[in-house]
């Protein structure tokens, strides 16, 4: 306990910390099978079909899981804002992390899904409770 915790009104803190507000997306994964899929639609495939790599089964790759959960908790936070909200999660996050993931010496390196352009990138559903519902915790 610091010394301003003394002066400061314990049930004002209190209320403020139980106004948080509710995730749009449950989990990592919807974000990901929700949104994420649908705004990149890049054609993605092994070397010599496409520049991009993506994996249908994400949620595999560590690396992946890690920054996407990333994209997905900056997102969440950054849509409240309604003015510079969503050009600071493109700019900070998605420009960021995509390029990465997309890469084809990425975490993804030795996917061999593919799509068409203008197609989502490829979807598998993770096991069933891989990513609990966080909107229940």
């Amino acid at each position: 306990m610091s010394d301003l915790d003394e002066y400061r009104d314990d049930e004002e803190k209190t209320e403020a910390e139980k106004v948080q507000p509710e995730l749009f997306h449950a989990s990592v994964d919807e974000f990901v099978r929700d949104r994420l899929i649908h705004l990149y639609k890049r054609k993605v495939g092994p070397q010599n079909d496409g520049r991009y790599r993506w994996a249908a089964n994400w949620w595999a790759y560590p690396e992946a899981v890690s920054r996407l959960e990333s994209l997905w908790r900056s997102w969440e936070h950054l849509r409240q804002d309604g003015a510079t909200g969503m050009s600071t999660w493109w700019r900070d996050h998605a420009d960021h992390h995509m390029p990465i993931l997309l890469d084809p010496e990425g975490p993804f390196n030795k996917s061999t899904d593919r799509n068409n352009h203008g197609d989502p990138l490829p979807y598998i559903a993770p096991p069933e409770g891989f990513f609990p519902d966080m909107r229940k915790t």
